[in-house]
């Protein structure tokens, strides 16, 4: 981080943040290779006391809001070690945030407890079979019977599927698109993992069959559901940015190490200027996007919806350098950035997704786009 300064109250996050990468570093090779929790990572995560980041200090938190600048550190350190990590981390804000801003008394007072202490795993069901960037098209919904809600429906590539506690569930109704909160171990619940993926992920597909739930179980008004996830994503895009950071940086230190050390034609590779270009390419994309990234997070700390834009172009530039970086890096290793399960080979499959996720690069580009004809006179 030597072109960024933060304040000194985040000294201890960052502490904290690196011990934890020393602890996960001899389990994340297998942590890294697994569809399901690894129950070593998820024990560490909940010792150290991170999770607590994502919850208000009135549900036992760490702070009296969410830190966006405090979780991007988080997810910076931990995926530079070990994605799975990262991923519970995340998933504990992303499945939650939803509960702290739109939910009731007695929803928060629930679940945010637990999702502090980690003794209870976060989901966030939005995707469908037909709906993946247009949430507008779900099929999923939920009908009034008796004063009850009943819930039916498909949702498909979802996180900690199987694994989480509960799920913030996106449907549609009369009213719009609503948030439910429905507790995993309700009748007609059903999960099944999901294809797996080129860097392994505990993911799954959920099917609601007429559960049912109360009229309580809603998040927010009805037919506002939108506007949570939308602050929702306003948040933590800027994280995935943070990861992508985390993992452009281990990949060139990586490289460079490996470019400093091997000598070919008599001097090391370093010294050799298509290799320089590459590693000095790779730390102007890192540094770069690593100061858009926490510009983006302090932005969010006061208004995260009226700065989804910025959040966009944090993730946009984040995702597409780490690409860029770790392409790069495997290129000055040569075979060795080929080795199966060596660092910088699941750098390389880990990158590639970040690009799909929360809002895929071209879908993203479309909502900048517009924002910037609406900025320019």
């Amino acid at each position: 981080m030597a072109f960024l300064q933060l304040d000194h109250r985040y000294d201890d996050i960052i502490e904290r943040a690196r011990k934890v990468t020393t602890q996960l570093s001899p389990l994340s090779v297998t942590a890294d290779n697994s569809n399901s929790i690894d129950e070593g990572v998820a024990e560490i995560l909940r010792d150290s006391g991170l999770m607590s980041l994502m919850v208000p200090a009135s549900h036992g938190g760490s702070d009296l809001a969410l830190d966006p600048v405090a979780i991007c550190l988080v997810r910076e350190a931990l995926m530079g070690e070990c994605s799975h990590a990262d991923s519970l981390f995340a998933l504990q804000g992303i499945g939650s945030f939803a509960i702290t801003h739109g939910g009731s008394a007695d929803q928060q007072e629930q679940w945010l407890p637990q999702v502090g202490a980690g003794t209870a795993l976060a989901g966030l069901a939005l995707t469908e079979p037909v709906a993946g960037s247009d949430l507008k098209s779900i099929t999923t919904n939920v009908t009034t019977k008796g004063g009850d809600l009943v819930l039916n429906g498909h949702k498909s590539f979802i996180s900690n599927a199987g694994a989480a506690a509960f799920y913030t569930t996106l449907v549609k109704e009369d009213a719009g698109l609503s948030l439910v909160l429905v507790p995993a171990d309700l009748d007609g619940i059903t999960t099944t993992p999901s294809p797996e993926l080129i860097a392994p992920h505990v993911l799954g597909d959920v099917v609601f069959d007429n559960v049912v739930l109360p009229e309580s179980a809603r998040l927010g008004e009805p037919g506002r559901g939108l506007n949570l996830v939308l602050s929702t994503l306003a948040t933590f895009r800027i994280s995935v940015a943070a990861a992508s950071v985390g993992l452009g940086q281990t990949a060139l230190n990586e490289a460079t190490r490996h470019a400093r050390e091997r000598t070919q034609f008599g001097r090391p590779l370093n010294r050799l200027g298509p290799v320089a270009g590459l590693l000095a390419d790779s730390w102007a994309d890192l540094e770069s996007t690593r100061l858009l990234t926490y510009r983006a997070a302090e932005l969010a700390q006061h208004d995260p919806l009226e700065h989804i834009d910025h959040s966009s172009l944090a993730k946009l530039a984040a995702t597409e350098a780490c690409c860029r970086i770790v392409d790069r890096c495997v290129q000055v290793m040569g075979r060795w950035g080929l080795i199966r399960d060596s660092r910088i080979e699941r750098c390389y499959r880990q990158a590639r997704p970040m690009r799909i996720y929360e809002g895929a690069s071209e879908v993203l580009r479309l909502g900048i786009s517009r924002r910037l004809s609406q900025e320019v006179d």
